[in-house]
């Protein structure tokens, strides 16, 4: 028999975590607006930052309190009922057929295995030399002006 959870529920450790940050950023928040000090900015974006991170202990509480019956839990967490038919079936048989030749053939990707090794491609990176004021390509005897930026000595 599971054990009857009253009050705050499960996860009584992250409602109280929420609490108190939600009361700490609420005392640095009105003491950022209320207090005449130079770094109200500070305070008061500081206790509403404080504020915010109370949501994931907030979130973290009620998600730990969500209740699913083990009815609705069959498909998700493996305890599935072994005369179920239909289409649902259907797709779960030939998954595990796709997996268990996968498995079989040792071949991750679901590419038949040629047998050969794979070749390791090399690649050379290097750089080109540039040539100042180089005649263009053409054969015209046209020079390219410098495109790159420069700064004038004046």
């Amino acid at each position: 028999m599971e054990p009857v959870y009253r009050g705050l529920g499960r996860c009584a450790c992250c409602f109280w975590l929420a609490v108190a940050f939600d009361l700490v950023g609420l005392a640095v928040l009105l003491v950022g607006v209320f207090a005449s000090v130079f770094f109200y900015d500070l305070l008061i974006y500081a206790g509403s930052i404080v504020i915010f991170l109370s949501l994931v202990w907030w979130v973290f509480w009620y998600s730990g309190n969500i209740e699913v019956p083990p009815a609705e839990l069959e498909d998700d967490v493996g305890l599935l009922k072994k005369g179920k038919g239909g289409i649902g079936g259907a797709v779960r048989r030939f998954s595990s057929r796709i997996r268990s030749s996968v498995r079989r053939n040792g071949n991750t990707r679901g590419h038949r295995s040629t047998g050969r090794p794979t070749e390791q491609v090399v690649v050379t990176m290097g750089t080109i030399p540039t040539r100042e004021s180089a005649p263009s390509e053409t054969g015209s005897g046209v020079e390219m002006p410098h495109t790159s930026t420069e700064t004038s000595p004046t």
